[in-house]
């Protein structure tokens, strides 16, 4: 954890040097696109204003570049043929570089899938004196038992979302404030460590420097929760491509986090299978005759299916729309189903609100919110990402969520557990686990 902690540190810094220097470039590397936009910042350094952290604050931005690209080698929302995804990330990002007439070295990712698991740790130190201080944040951060998460994941977010003093709780920012114990609770979200890296490997074969790496349905939740569901109790659920992402927002920070291997690439190829057609023939007929709910009319309503086979009678085929509606909705179904057992096990029903926010490209289809109202029991809304300064009108629908949250997510990042200076004493106790370990396991 030590490595990670310190490769995070280095992160951060480097982010903070482009975002001073005034570019910096967010890639959403996404199971049906890729997405690039170049920011460029007014130069201040974020304010502390009501965080904690030394990131913690807001800057000025304004997106000067925008490009996307159809994803490539990228499966589950996880990389899976190297070279192809380069080759699509240096298209997007060349592209954007081209339209913001400037060259970026420095790039925050974020993806979804790589399993994600949802942690909630405590923590509780005595202050030695009276006031607490920024060392006292770092003491009680570095007091929470990490579970033993396994092999082969890596943390990705590890952010103290409450802290108490003494009796008192719900404190934003407990420093210079009165009092005896400090205590803390963090949730930290782990993933699995080879997406990491094979992320990070794929950007460095593109000649840039990884400044930072997000999960998308936490960005997709910055986005396009307004300030109220953050605050009162929020879920978002971000369907893309290849997987769908879920995140749950309570006082304006992520509680709980996970993803359904299942998107709207299944609903594609489910079209394709049903209909024997290609799978670039389904997705046009999804986007542009796809629902859910199927009225009277639909019966009537003839949908021409333009194939390049050769073979006259199979390539002008027509089907009802009720027909390719009886295809796309048990898919649906079945994956607000999984959503719906994901929001069960994380206690969603025991929040003051519970509105859940549908996002992300796969929420377009029309009839989703009332069908996912029916399955999932509580207030849905289609959610579109907040409008930040330069970005164009194509970027602005629900499936560029992550790539706008990316945004706010650099610009005003919440606070993590690596932006405060680790307490010495805490090095040796960790290198002796680790050197135990090492020992256990090789002798």
């Amino acid at each position: 954890m030590i490595e990670l902690y310190e490769s995070q540190r280095a992160m951060r810094n480097m982010r903070r040097a482009a975002m001073q220097r005034g570019v910096v470039a967010v890639l959403d590397v996404g199971t049906s696109k890729i997405a690039c936009l170049v920011l460029r910042f007014d130069g201040t350094t974020p304010r502390r204003d009501d965080g904690i952290g030394a990131m913690a604050g807001q800057a000025g931005f304004r997106v000067i570049g925008a490009a996307t690209t159809r994803s490539r080698g990228v499966r589950f929302g996880e990389i899976d043929a190297m070279a192809e995804t380069e080759r699509a990330i240096r298209t997007s990002v060349q592209a954007a570089q081209k339209m913001a007439n400037m060259r970026v070295d420095h790039v925050i990712a974020c993806f979804s899938g790589a399993s994600p698991r949802s942690y909630g740790l405590a923590g509780q130190v005595e202050l030695e004196s009276h006031m607490v201080t920024e060392q006292d944040v770092s003491r009680v951060l570095s007091s929470c038992d990490v579970p033993d998460f396994g092999d082969g994941r890596e943390v990705l977010h590890a952010q103290p979302v409450n802290f108490a003093l003494d009796h008192r709780s719900g404190l934003i920012d407990p420093r210079g404030q009165m009092g005896n114990v400090l205590s803390t609770d963090m949730h930290m979200l782990t993933v699995d460590a080879a997406a990491i890296q094979n992320l990070a490997h794929c950007v460095k074969r593109c000649d840039l420097e990884l400044a930072g790496v997000a999960n998308s349905s936490y960005v997709s939740g910055i986005s396009s929760l307004v300030e109220d569901e953050q605050e009162l109790g929020a879920a978002c659920i971000d369907l893309g491509g290849g997987s769908a992402g879920i995140s749950i927002f309570i006082k304006k920070h992520m509680i709980y986090c996970d993803s359904v291997r299942m998107g709207g690439e299944h609903v594609t190829s489910d079209i394709s299978m049903g209909l024997s057609v290609p799978t670039a023939t389904a997705e046009r007929i999804k986007t542009f005759y796809g629902g859910v709910v199927a009225t009277g009319m639909d019966d009537r309503e003839m949908i021409e299916i333009h194939g390049d086979t050769g073979d006259w009678d199979h390539d002008r085929r027509s089907v009802s729309r009720a027909e390719l509606i009886g295809i796309m909705r048990p898919r649906v179904e079945e994956i607000l189903e999984e959503v719906r057992a994901r929001l069960d096990a994380a206690g969603f029903d025991c929040l003051p609100s519970q509105q859940i926010v549908l996002t992300g490209g796969g929420s377009q289809i029309p009839g989703l919110d009332g069908l996912a109202s029916r399955i999932l029991g509580q207030q849905v809304r289609l959610g579109r990402p907040l409008r930040v300064h330069g970005l164009p009108q194509a970027a602005t629908g629900a499936g560029f969520a992550s790539a706008v949250g990316m945004c706010l997510f650099a610009a005003n990042p919440q606070d993590e557990w690596w932006d405060f200076e680790l307490p010495v004493d805490r090095y040796p106790q960790r290198s002796l686990k680790r050197a135990v370990k090492w020992f256990k396991d090789n002798w």
